[in-house]
């Protein structure tokens, strides 16, 4: 029990913030408590699941071989047959060699098209040495990779050295973010993710690389893009039974719930206040689903519900449904919005669905 002798200057704030923000119909509703109220404060949480994704699986150590891809540049030599050697020397002196094409093939003189993509140096060796064989008694030829352009790494961001890299061995995480030289002072590591394919994969950056926790610390494949976004544009979002829904932005100061559906400006009729569900992103991996008595905390029943960067907050339009049903109504908004969310929301709830 707390005995309320003076609200404070920011929940009165707050107070008169959400009391304007309902429809006109409701404003009776709550008023200002008398000197002296005695009433029972808590935290207007009616109910708080931890939830998670299974990280990936821990794949077996690459081969150290590499492996040619389409890009890759190599310089095929035949040691005193210079008309069968895949090599040219241009005005800066400098020895050039054959491309893969995007089929993963290179074009031989006198052999013509040979598939090197997926095999190593080694064995494309041996692939070509017999080809050879044909025009020479004993062919000696050597293969080398003069550049190594089949495997990028996007790293984006707050990065201080961001671009496109490219691997000429098997990496690990950790090795390919020391490639971008570290992240700045303004990096949101519970925003960082990795995209594979088209879709966000379950390793979390911030454990890995704050508590070393080196589960995460996985294999990288070629295309794989890591961002690492920046804590100067935080925001929310809010959904549901409003009539502005979309972004909040979230002030250096903070943001509590009443501001932020405030913001929002919930509709005229067809809500319910005692059932606000807010799914939290802890990390790529980790999340929070929290459902919030908000019309306690508008009685002074509760203390203001601090949100935190990348909140997703709905308001039901009835009293009856549950998370199903939430997330149901709010997935059309998350597409929207995927670049945005945090990528916990962008996991769970909107590649899986």
């Amino acid at each position: 029990m707390k005995k309320i002798q003076q609200i404070p200057s920011f929940y009165l704030l707050t107070f008169i913030f959400a009391f304007f923000s309902l429809p006109g119909c409701a404003h009776d509703s709550y008023r200002d408590l008398p000197a002296g109220t005695v009433k029972q404060i808590d935290s207007g949480v009616v109910s708080k699941e931890d939830v998670s994704v299974p990280t990936l699986p821990a794949d077996p150590p690459p081969s150290l071989d590499y492996q040619v891809g389409p890009g890759d540049i190599l310089l095929i030599n035949v040691p005193g047959r210079s008309e069968f050697s895949v090599a040219v020397q241009n005005t800066a002196n400098k020895i050039t060699g054959n491309r893969v094409d995007g089929s993963g093939k290179i074009h031989v003189p006198y052999i013509g098209a040979v598939q090197v993509a997926g095999l190593t140096v080694s064995q494309i060796e041996q692939k070509l040495t017999p080809l050879f064989k044909k025009y020479l008694q004993d062919p000696a030829v050597t293969v080398e990779i003069l550049d190594y352009k089949s495997l990028p790494i996007y790293l984006i961001g707050q990065f201080k050295v961001a671009g496109t890299f490219y691997m000429d061995r098997p990496i690990t995480l950790t090795q390919g973010l020391s490639m971008g030289g570290g992240f700045d002072s303004s990096a949101n590591l519970m925003g960082a993710r990795i995209s594979r394919g088209g879709k966000i994969i379950p390793v979390d950056l911030n454990d890995l690389l704050l508590n070393g926790d080196m589960r995460q610390n996985i294999w990288l494949k070629g295309g794989d893009t890591i961002f690492i976004p920046d804590n100067k544009n935080a925001q929310v979002f809010v959904f549901g039974a409003v009539k502005k829904g979309g972004a909040v932005p979230f002030p250096p100061g903070g943001l509590n719930l009443a501001q932020a559906i405030g913001s929002a400006d919930i509709r005229d009729t067809g809500y319910d206040l005692h059932h606000i569900r807010i799914i939290r992103s802890l990390s790529t991996t980790r999340g929070q689903l929290i459902v919030v008595d908000y019309d306690k905390i508008l009685r002074g029943e509760a203390l203001p519900f601090q949100l935190m960067n990348g909140d997703v907050i709905y308001v039901p339009k009835s009293a009856y449904g549950d998370w199903n049903d939430a997330l149901a109504d709010i997935l059309p908004s998350l597409q929207v919005i995927s670049n945005a969310i945090q990528p916990f929301v962008s996991l769970k709830y909107l590649f899986d669905k």
